[in-house]
């Protein structure tokens, strides 16, 4: 990954900066994307600070004139994207029958319409050059039903059949495309499903009134857990690897 360029959406926090970080630690040239610019500026400040190569891009990954321009940016200004990581996400809760239009849309514009924007523009690329490495940060969820994460597991796993249909139509042309599928981590995404700090225990025991499961390994995910995993994706050492998901959840879901 010595010197490649990586393109991290959802780079401001969370998963994403966990990647970015991770990345930019093995030698690549980052390009950090969010939409949130204060966030943005600190987290690749921090980054910078600690030594690394980032460059802040502050698109709306829903705009796809944005997404376009972002990308002609960051190859005109630190070359040819080699690896994309679509890990901006967003989560709104709530049961179907009383659910929101306007979170129905947020999270699809996000979650699936973002990473078809993303995709589309770098892979592109990626196939005139015959190389590069997509990966996906889904959700166990896309797999497994969740009470009161119907529009996030739905969003979830059109995300993962995009990435593998994707990856299936450019694999003659030398590009990979996989999924990291993540379940329970500590994040503020996660947090913000939680009234207080014993909501954590509930996540690792499980809730039978929900029909789900606790976490058998007895620890949420790091966000560094995660992005270890994408790493290895995007690594020479899966060079033979594409159309996979890899679940990253302690076994939450059962292997399913």
């Amino acid at each position: 990954m010595q010197g490649q360029v990586a393109l991290v959406t959802g780079a401001a926090g969370g998963i994403g900066e966990a990647v970015a970080r991770e990345l930019a630690g093995r030698g690549s040239v980052v390009a950090a994307v969010d939409r949130d610019e204060e966030q943005l500026t600190e987290t690749v400040g921090k980054l910078a600070a600690d030594g690394l190569d980032v460059t802040a891009y502050v698109t709306d990954v829903t705009d796809s004139d944005q997404v376009e321009k972002t990308v002609i940016r960051v190859e005109e200004q630190l070359g040819p994207v080699e690896m994309l990581v679509n890990a901006a996400g967003v989560l709104r809760l709530g049961e179907v029958v009383s659910y929101a239009e306007a979170d129905w849309r947020v999270t699809f514009d996000v979650n699936v319409n973002g990473v078809f924007y993303l995709s589309r523009a770098v892979v592109g690329r990626m196939v005139a050059r015959t190389r590069g490495a997509v990966v996906t940060v889904a959700s166990n969820a896309a797999a497994t039903p969740r009470a009161d994460m119907a529009a996030y597991a739905a969003s979830k796993a059109a995300a993962t059949m995009f990435t593998k249909s994707l990856g299936l139509e450019v694999a003659r042309h030398g590009v990979r495309c996989n999924v990291v599928a993540p379940g329970s981590t500590d994040t503020p995404m996660l947090r913000s499903m939680w009234s207080d700090e014993s909501s954590a225990q509930g996540t690792l025991e499980g809730n039978p009134g929900k029909y789900r499961v606790g976490i058998p390994t007895g620890r949420l995910a790091l966000p560094t857990d995660v992005a270890a995993a994408v790493a290895f994706l995007l690594s020479d050492e899966a060079k033979q690897i594409t159309l996979h998901v890899l679940t990253v959840d302690g076994g939450a879901s059962l292997g399913s």
